[in-house]
């Protein structure tokens, strides 16, 4: 068996990965009109948070509820392929980039990843079936899985399990849905979250995925926590996270849609890095 892909990206770290939360797009009912002011604001996050020194980029359409459940319009994937981009070309620092794009389109986040060679994608309903706010979402990865190996193989997969804002139709064991987006799914990294945004996940279900996966390793799909987190959280979460995905706790005023707020980043970096140094072969 190959190196998992995420592994591969952040090896022998506990990663912090900054959230870039697009302004509404063309095509979305807020969208203002100016393409190239919603790249400024953006550019303005991706700053400081390099220069804070976070671990990777996660960019995803936040700005363009009311979401469509599973396929967005070719403008989507046109906007957030030159917002993307123009991110990357004037980025002070390499770090690994990912691409989601809401509600639930993993093929468009593949081929804006393919176009703009990002490193990951986040899929929030990989595989079976869940009611949200859209509607019943289906997972796709026999589709996924597929064009990922004819478009860009090395493209890592990072799935939700029991993604925030939705309820399983078949209510299943955390155990159980962890093990089919492990081994039928294909998904290189499980994302775990609270029930809404900003909030984070229970220790039980936190405990119960750990288990699901059993002891990390470099083969091993890594567990990371992807909502909710902050400077003062993430300690509580290791060992059983192996990485954090954070957004909201980093604006200002911990409102999702403020900018980012450069001291809440140096914090957690602070915080981040005190963690590593302390884990054994985990530090950088």
């Amino acid at each position: 068996m190959a190196t998992n892909r995420v592994r591969a990206l952040f090896p022998s770290r506990l990663p912090a990965v900054g959230m870039i939360h697009l302004g509404p797009l063309p095509g979305s009912p807020r969208f203002g009109g100016d393409l190239d002011l919603v790249t400024e604001q953006a550019a303005r996050d991706v700053k400081v948070l390099l220069e804070e020194r976070v671990d990777a980029l996660l960019v995803e359409n936040f700005g363009d509820a009311p979401f469509y459940p599973d396929e967005v319009p070719g403008i989507t994937v046109a906007a957030m392929s030159c917002v993307i981009d123009r991110l990357r070309r004037g980025a002070a620092r390499m770090v690994p980039w990912g691409v989601n794009v809401l509600r639930n389109d993993a093929r468009a986040a593949l081929a804006i990843a393919t176009t703009v060679d990002a490193d990951f994608i986040r899929v929030n309903v990989l595989s079976g079936a869940v009611v949200t706010d859209q509607g019943v979402i289906q997972g796709r990865a026999h589709e996924v899985a597929r064009l990922r190996a004819a478009w860009r193989p090395q493209i890592a997969i990072l799935a939700d399990v029991a993604v925030k804002h939705a309820r399983s139709l078949g209510p299943r064991p955390l155990g159980d849905e962890i093990a089919d987006l492990v081994a039928r799914a294909g998904a290189d990294g499980i994302l775990i979250t609270g029930e809404r945004t900003g909030r984070p996940p229970s220790l039980e279900r936190l405990t119960e995925a750990r288990a699901a996966l059993g002891r990390p390793n470099a083969k091993t799909p890594p567990l990371w926590i992807a909502s909710g987190m902050g400077a003062r959280e993430l300690a509580a979460t290791v060992p059983m996270a192996e990485g954090w995905i954070v957004g909201t706790s980093l604006k200002r005023g911990g409102a999702v849609e403020a900018p980012v707020d450069r001291a809440r980043v140096r914090r957690l970096m602070q915080a981040a890095r005190g963690l590593r140094a302390a884990a054994p072969g985990r530090g950088r």
